[in-house]
């Protein structure tokens, strides 16, 4: 079953309210082979003196196809979401974050979109392919996240061993490939993030 837990709507995070999730049909589930969390991230007004991520919340787990479809049907579509705001989909038990054990070796592949029903539909396409273990180094990934910002939304993927670089290509292709896109993507590592103006490490 999903966990349920308040999601945040609107612009403020104190704007919270109980979203019911419809339960999946009685019958066969489909199960997946590996557990996966929704995260949500609400930047737009943080309290003053918050240090980064204490806005973001661990909202919808689930192991079933049925589960998957109840929660992005009903809720988790980046174009709902309020200006600086992010959705995560990430493994259960790794937390979107840097310093997350499983992340702090890692990096993301970033690419930008286009407009609204493009990061819509890039963000389906990659939730499927992780869910449905479709990386050929899927034990690589960490996780995906959808970006909405005021000049341009973006989609990142994070994986767990950036200095492997024959693994990132890989994976980079791979996900170019999943998600239909002929635009140039980067890839730059979480430690390297940290410093201002850092250069990407690899490209497809």
């Amino acid at each position: 079953m999903a966990t349920t837990e308040p999601l945040v709507e609107g612009s403020t995070a104190e704007e919270v309210a109980a979203v019911p999730v419809p339960a999946p049909e009685v019958g066969l589930k489909h199960k997946l082979e590996r557990r996966w969390t929704f995260w949500f991230d609400n930047q737009s007004k943080p309290k003053q003196g918050a240090a980064w991520g204490t806005t973001l919340r661990k909202v919808y787990s689930f192991d079933t196809v049925e589960e998957f479809w109840c929660l992005h049907d009903q809720i988790f579509k980046p174009s709902k979401l309020p200006g600086n705001a992010d959705f995560h989909l990430f493994k259960d038990g790794v937390e979107p974050k840097w310093e997350d054990p499983l992340c702090a070796s890692g990096g993301k592949w970033t690419l930008t979109s286009k407009g609204k029903g493009n990061l819509d539909t890039m963000w389906l396409e990659t939730l499927m392919a992780l869910i449905g273990e479709q990386f050929g180094d899927s034990e690589d990934i960490c996780g995906v996240v959808a970006s909405v910002r005021q000049w341009q939304d973006k989609l990142s993927l994070w994986t767990k061993t950036a200095a492997n670089e024959s693994v990132q290509m890989s994976i980079g292709r791979k996900w170019k490939e999943i998600i239909d896109v002929s635009d140039k993507m980067t890839y730059n590592f979480h430690e390297d993030a940290k410093t201002r103006g850092a250069k990407a490490r690899y490209t497809v």
